[in-house]
């Protein structure tokens, strides 16, 4: 499955129960199996760390490349993944877009993973 194919993290929450309360199923394995990848990069990681840190809560796609250290269109790339997954808003303002992280998609994720 592509990466434009991803469900957003909110779509992964309602169908999922913590796969510690109850068995998942083949399906649902597959739906948060997809979302765990869109994390399961360092650089996407750095990239959600960075703007989980931001003094304004957003930072903006020029501000990326240097801290990263990748080109811009690899940027766009784990930008636009983290997107699509539910995980960071995009903001388009003139020239720039700037990102946030979506309120409450790293709760929800790591719900799905509790033992509780």
């Amino acid at each position: 499955m592509s990466p434009t194919e991803l469900l957003p993290l909110t779509d992964v929450i309602a169908c999922c129960a913590p796969i510690a309360r109850e068995a998942i199923s083949a399906e649902n394995a597959e739906k948060l199996a997809r979302s765990l990848k869109a994390v399961a990069d360092p650089s996407r990681i750095r990239i959600i760390s960075l703007v989980a840190s931001a003094n304004d809560s957003e930072v903006c796609v020029c501000d990326f490349l240097e801290p990263l250290g990748l080109g811009q269109p690899t940027v766009s790339h784990h930008l636009k993944i983290l997107v699509e997954a539910g995980i960071l808003t995009r903001e388009k303002r003139g020239t720039w877009a700037y990102y946030r992280l979506v309120p409450g998609a790293l709760d929800s994720l790591g719900a799905l993973l509790t033992s509780a």
